[in-house]
């Protein structure tokens, strides 16, 4: 009898464990189809600024394959959209020689964009503080987030995330623009922890 219920309470225990795996799933499942349904091109009307969201520097002071999709892919843009304001928002780590800001202004710089139409947001460690940040800065220089339109740039999976914050730290009307992601082993890697990252920020950013 004792063995008996000793086996019914372990089926208890399996058969929630299972509910419990079935459920991650789904919710992962969900989140990664947001994921996907986010990562492309969205333009709205005619944005007259740009932002470009920060990503690893390397320790040569160059940027990550990851940054470097996000530049080229804003510098397309550029060639038909010369006199956009443009700001780099990210900070320095502690394993970067120099703030993202400062890498992307150079590489920007160094294919042809006039510095005076950048902006340096060098302060940010996360897409909300890039976001929260990058509006401070834009208003300082007479730019209102809240009646101007503006095109966020980052890889494509990252752009779900980056538009649900934009919107919720006050910026009105936001394009996005979807950098590939060139180097396959960081897309797979970026793909399966941004489902996690776009929750954790839904609730606690």
């Amino acid at each position: 009898m004792a063995g008996y219920h000793g086996k019914g309470k372990n089926r208890r225990w399996l058969s929630i464990l299972l509910t419990l795996v079935l459920v991650g799933a789904l919710f992962f499942s969900i989140m990664f189809g947001l994921v996907l349904v986010g990562a492309h091109d969205v333009i709205r009307g005619d944005p007259q600024v740009m932002i470009i969201l920060g990503c690893r520097v390397m320790p040569g002071g160059e940027p990550s394959i990851l940054l470097q999709d996000r530049l080229d892919t804003a510098l397309d843009y550029l060639d038909d959209h010369p006199e956009m304001t443009v700001v780099v928002s990210g900070g320095q780590g502690s394993n970067e020689p120099t703030s993202e800001a400062a890498c992307m202004a150079g590489y920007l710089e160094k294919h042809g964009v006039d510095s005076d139409q950048i902006l340096l947001e060098d302060q940010s460690s996360n897409t909300k503080e890039n976001l929260i940040y990058s509006r401070e800065l834009l208003e300082e220089h007479g730019i209102v987030v809240l009646s101007d339109e503006v095109l966020v740039v980052s890889n494509g999976f990252h752009l779900t995330r980056a538009q649900m914050l934009a919107e919720r730290y006050g910026y009105k009307s936001v394009s996005v623009l979807a950098a590939p992601t060139s180097h396959i082993p960081s897309r797979i890697q970026m793909y399966i922890r941004e489902p996690l990252a776009l929750a954790k920020s839904f609730f606690f950013d």
